[in-house]
């Protein structure tokens, strides 16, 4: 059974929950907004879901809850952020504005973010930046949970790539994909739920193919692609981690245990001005494209289900298990 909230009565919840658990307001409100935006796209595994987990860490001390991100400038373009082991969302707010001035004045900014968690939908990131104008390559690690291409141990996360891009007279156009053939939390949302999962999506630990979503969490992901999807894990992984100090997958601490060592992963982020890459017709041209794509009988662009759900969402409020919702109720009232 499901329950619906507003996403004002949502937020406000999820907000309760971080602060008891000792969050700081600034890291509660970022990470309240991230959660419940989530949710209200129709992306439950990177939602609410996330909450229970997220407080079990910051009272643990496994999560800093009060972290204050430090930014470094390390060139006129490129931007280092130390996560300090809190929270994700926080972090990566603070990288990103800081990178808005400075790519419309060079062109192009990378925010390498690291000793940090969970960020939840790269998506979230990357479309705040069109929303004002630039494009936004987003890249992260995370826990492993996939074997290189042939093996059964985890080393590498699921790792998810995101961009978006402005267009004109239109919602910015994001792509935000997992390189598993989906993303963990959905699997993690079948195990509260009790529900199967299809069995291509993950192996047991022996290797087998499973529909048990907890031997899938206790086994291994499989990448999109097969071993290409595993090159491109890869990549993400050297790119989201090597070239931003953050802790390899096969490193980091879970994002859903309270024990252990913080998952200290890091997010790179590539900011760019279109216009002063692309020239000064780049929407115009960006629309050519996108026409030649819809003009052909069955065929959508990426996020057009998101926009729908958020609407949806906006007028409904979102949904959330009785059973997640009960327990966020007590932790607010803790």
């Amino acid at each position: 059974m499901t329950e619906y909230l507003s996403l004002d009565a949502a937020r406000a919840l999820a907000r309760s929950v971080l602060l008891q658990a000792g969050a700081s307001g600034d890291a509660a409100d970022a990470t309240a907004a991230a959660l419940v935006a989530a949710d209200a796209d129709g992306i439950a595994s990177h939602g609410l879901s996330r909450l229970p987990a997220y407080a079990d860490q910051i009272r643990s001390g496994k999560v800093n809850g009060q972290a204050v991100p430090a930014l470094e400038w390390t060139s006129v373009s490129t931007l280092r952020v130390d996560a300090r082991h809190g929270l994700a969302f926080p972090a990566v707010a603070a990288g990103l504005a800081a990178a808005v001035a400075r790519t419309r004045e060079s062109g192009i900014v990378a925010v390498a973010v690291h000793a940090s968690h969970h960020a939840g939908a790269m998506g979230y990131h990357a479309e705040k930046l069109a929303e004002q104008g630039l494009a936004c390559l987003a890249f992260t690690n995370s826990p492993h949970a996939i074997a290189p291409w042939g093996g059964r141990t985890g080393v590498f996360g699921t790792n998810p790539i995101a961009f978006a891009t402005p267009r004109a007279g239109a919602a910015p156009l994001v792509i935000d994909a997992s390189l598993s053939k989906v993303a963990r939390g959905k699997i993690m949302v079948a195990a509260q739920r009790g529900t199967e999962i299809p069995d291509d999506w993950a192996l047991d630990p022996d290797g087998r193919p499973t529909s048990d979503p907890k031997a899938a969490l206790a086994g291994t992901m499989l990448p999109i692609g097969d071993a290409k999807g595993a090159a491109l894990v890869l990549m993400v992984e050297i790119l989201a981690a090597g070239l931003t100090g953050g802790r390899f997958g096969f490193e980091a601490g879970s994002f859903f245990t309270a024990d252990g060592a913080p998952p200290a992963i890091g997010h790179l982020f590539l900011v760019m001005d279109p216009v002063r890459l692309g020239g000064a017709d780049y929407l115009e041209r960006l629309e050519t494209l996108i026409g030649a794509i819809l003009g052909q009988e069955g065929t959508r662009l990426p996020g057009e289900r998101r926009l729908k759900a958020r609407a949806t969402a906006a007028e409904e409020g979102i949904p959330v298990p009785v059973e997640l919702l009960e327990d966020l109720q007590r932790r607010s009232a803790a």
